[in-house]
């Protein structure tokens, strides 16, 4: 068996530059999300996909990807609006929204017994990506890239202490609302080749297994990009040796990777 027999196939190479392009975002993307305590956060976005199919769906959209990011963009702001004006926890907010969302998108969808054409997205197809699509990524990746050069200290400072950012002219309400954004687009842009079902485990564990062996800020993001391109890699060659879905095989050895680091990091107590 030749070990790069699969890249004869231009669906393996174009999966392949997909990966290359989305793991490393999810790695430095991650990490922002699990520091600020958000990985509820982006896994209500998530679930919110159907939510957004389903209004397309009524209001007669047939681009389910612009239907999804639409909605997800107006979901995230609004999370973000409410649950920092309510009393009750973020995290019950985001569970109340996450329920809603997701009941009302199934309610819509299933309606008829035609739930079946969406299921596909659960798990996603990333073999299934053009060029094109792959030229979408590499924008949203550059974006991303900008936003972290400059604005990751802005947001760390908003995380931090709110007072001290104000009094560095750091608005916190536009630095959470641009991250809630740009997240929503990550996930809505991605999770028809990852899947709603895994999208949320890739974009935290890579970045929780780095937190397990990280001493600094600089290693926490080389390793979780690191280990999110590897996870990525190894799972998509894996899957296609033994006939599996992709996304699931990606998961599968960022989930190895997360255990394996976790018990690295307490026995040397890092």
């Amino acid at each position: 068996m030749e070990i790069f027999s699969w890249l004869h196939y231009d669906f393996m190479k174009y999966a392949f530059l997909a990966i290359l392009i989305i793991t490393p975002l999810f790695g430095f993307m991650g990490t922002m999300i699990v520091n600020r305590k958000m990985a509820f956060f982006s896994d209500a976005l998530g679930h919110s996909a159907l939510t957004g199919i389903a209004v397309g769906v009524v209001l007669g959209v047939n681009n389910t990807s612009i239907s999804m990011a639409v909605f997800a963009v107006i979901f995230a702001l609004l999370l973000n609006q409410i649950s920092s004006r309510v009393s009750s926890s973020r995290d019950t907010v985001i569970s109340v929204f996450s329920s809603c969302s997701i009941a009302l998108g199934l309610a819509i969808l299933s309606r008829g017994g035609n739930f079946s054409k969406y299921s596909s997205i659960l798990v996603g197809d990333i073999l299934s990506i053009t060029p094109e699509e792959i030229g979408v990524l590499a924008v949203i990746l550059a974006v991303a890239l900008l936003f972290w050069i400059f604005g990751f200290n802005k947001l760390l400072a908003v995380s931090l202490n709110r007072t001290l950012a104000r009094s560095r002219h750091i608005s916190a309400g536009v630095m959470e609302n641009i991250f809630a954004v740009l997240t929503a687009l990550i996930v809505m842009v991605s999770i028809k080749w990852i899947g709603i079902l895994i999208i949320n485990a890739l974009l935290i564990l890579p970045a929780a297994a780095a937190g397990n062996i990280s001493e600094n800020m600089r290693e926490n993001h080389f390793f979780a990009v690191l280990f999110s391109m590897f996870s990525g890699v190894l799972g998509l060659i894996v899957s296609y040796y033994v006939n599996v879905a992709t996304g699931p095989a990606i998961v599968i050895f960022a989930s190895i990777i997360y255990f394996a680091t976790y018990w690295w990091g307490r026995r040397n107590n890092v």
